[in-house]
């Protein structure tokens, strides 16, 4: 499952910080990027020159970062630096584990609509949580005074270990779903540490929300998997959404064009978690005589729809064979997907293609630096 459809699971802390902080105040094992073709360069030098003045522990961050493209295997060159330094940029402002405005209020709110839902008295819950935590203040008043999701992760494991309204509340699912500097999902993370390259002293999730940890995660989410896109932009959109978002917007546009069928462009193929067909699979089955497939083959071709695979399948061609024949001309490979980013961090109408954009500014900005 990708992470743009563990992302729309999780709901509270699942979306982009830096959107909130706005509004407060790449390379490929199969399938280069363009950036993998540009003059390779020392990573650490080139991150020391490229931060932001006045950045705080630059040396720090060099190394991190210079270690992350190492141990993954990832091509030195600028613009992947840029790139993984642009989105950390525009997620955290280049903090570790950044505040986010009203968590506190957030929070409580998030435990009052589990509460609610699960048909416990509110008052309950808010005695249960005046009880004393491992640190020695009340989970109430940490509560009232969080400042950063790291501080809010920590508070709901200690009450999810350590009290039996926290169990019931929450089971072992910790509602904070991101973190770190560039904001990768902690699911993520927890699915890819076989390469890394330091010793845990925690668990995966207290990891992301380190400089270090967060750095290698999130420059994994970005840029380590093949893609076959023309411009970092499309990464950025992937980062936001999920891997092959903006590749399979455009199948979408693709399977529309061919079909008259008006689809949600939002890089979607297939359900999960559901033996029901979607939108997007059921335009793809009006084609299904033209294209010689029968319903299940269609379904396993869409599967493919989180790798590059994906591109190698008859389906994917014959479908913008079909569509360019209906246009009478070439259609895009890659675009942008529609996607409203939703999330009690964010208070304005803000889209993936904006998230992409304004990374792809700072991306650069940092190229000129």
């Amino acid at each position: 499952m990708t992470i743009a459809k563990q992302n729309k699971q999780y709901g509270l802390f699942a979306l982009s910080l830096g959107a909130a902080l706005l509004l407060a105040g790449c390379t490929t094992k199969t399938a280069p990027s363009v950036s993998e073709t540009a003059k390779p360069v020392d990573v650490e030098t080139v991150v020391k020159q490229k931060l932001p003045a006045g950045q705080k522990d630059r040396s720090a961050w060099a190394k991190e970062l210079a270690t992350t493209f190492k141990s993954q295997d990832i091509a030195p060159s600028e613009e992947n630096i840029c790139s993984v330094l642009a989105v950390a940029q525009q997620e955290s402002n280049l903090v570790a584990d950044p505040a986010v405005p009203n968590l506190s209020a957030i929070a409580w709110k998030e435990i009052d609509r589990r509460a609610e839902s699960l048909h416990i008295p509110a008052f309950l819950v808010h005695t249960a949580l005046k009880i004393q935590s491992p640190n020695g203040k009340s989970y109430s008043d940490r509560l009232d005074k969080v400042k950063t999701e790291g501080q809010l992760s920590a508070i709901f494991d200690d009450f999810i270990g350590m009290v039996p309204m926290g169990q019931k509340l929450f089971g072992n699912l910790n509602p904070v779903h991101t973190g770190g500097p560039m904001q990768v999902s902690i699911a993520f993370a927890e699915q890819h540490t076989s390469d890394y390259p330091w010793k845990m002293e925690g668990t995966v999730r207290q990891e992301v929300f380190t400089r270090r940890g967060g750095m290698w995660f999130g420059t994994y989410h970005l840029l380590n998997y093949p893609a076959n896109y023309t411009r970092p932009l499309y990464r950025f959109a992937d980062f936001n959404a999920g891997w092959y978002a903006s590749r399979n917007a455009a199948f979408q546009n693709a399977v529309s064009k061919a079909t008259g069928t008006k689809l949600a462009l939002d890089g979607d193929l297939i359900l999960y978690n559901t033996d029901k067909a979607g939108s997007t699979e059921l335009a793809v089955r009006k084609l299904a005589g033209r294209l010689d497939m029968s319903d299940s083959q269609i379904h396993r071709a869409l599967q493919k729809g989180d790798s590059i695979d994906f591109e190698k399948t008859d389906l994917y061609e014959q479908v913008y064979a079909l569509a360019e024949k209906k246009a009478g001309k070439k259609l895009p490979r890659e675009m942008l997907p529609g996607i409203t980013l939703e999330s009690p961090k964010i208070t304005r109408n803000l889209t993936t293609a904006w998230f992409a954009k304004r990374v792809d500014d700072r991306r650069a900005a940092c190229m000129k630096r």
